[in-house]
């Protein structure tokens, strides 16, 4: 795998403690894609840690299943508008390989509602030979939905959130929503 791409001070990657399972190692640049990807769950999403991900990458968890950059970037973008506070409870790598594995356990408070959700997660985080992400599935509770009916809703969900929330077009646009 390649590694000549962006590392931790370039991209801005506020998650460095990565907890790993005993026996578990993480090589630099999985460390990056990790730290990358729980930020994203926690709400800080950037125009720098998203160009780790491959322009045609998938992202999947039981309420959307969005695929390619216009769709995937407006979800991660969506969690600062949708919630006022996203807590990580917990997170673990329990598999160093491809996919990188993860246990994660984070509280969501939903703005102006104040209802809470705690969703446990199993994260895979699949990557290609440069070491861009290519697939990242959430399975709540470990498991993704398998039937047609709960699909239509994952792939509705993918076309309509990118048409209600807005992705920096640039640094500057990402700067002025504090990411």
């Amino acid at each position: 795998m390649s590694t000549g791409g962006p590392h931790e001070a370039a991209v801005a990657i506020e998650n460095t403690n990565i907890k790993t399972s005993p026996g578990v190692e993480l090589d630099d640049h999985q460390k990056l894609l990790v730290g990358s990807i729980l930020d994203l769950f926690a709400g800080r999403p950037s125009l720098k840690k998203l160009s780790l991900w491959d322009d045609n990458a998938t992202f999947e968890d039981p309420i959307t299943n969005a695929q390619g950059r216009k769709q995937y970037e407006p979800q991660w973008y969506g969690l600062q508008t949708a919630f006022s506070e996203i807590e990580r409870l917990h997170h673990e790598v329990t598999n160093a390989g491809n996919p990188i594995a993860m246990d994660l356990k984070t509280r969501y408070k939903v703005k102006g509602l104040g209802t809470e959700k705690v969703i446990d997660s199993k994260v895979n985080i699949f990557y290609d030979s440069m070491g861009k992400i290519t697939k990242v599935e959430d399975k709540w509770n470990g498991k993704l939905p398998d039937n047609a009916f709960q699909n239509i809703f994952r792939n509705l969900n993918s076309v309509t959130v990118p048409k209600i929330v807005s992705v920096p077009k640039n640094d500057e646009e990402d700067a002025k929503k504090g990411n």
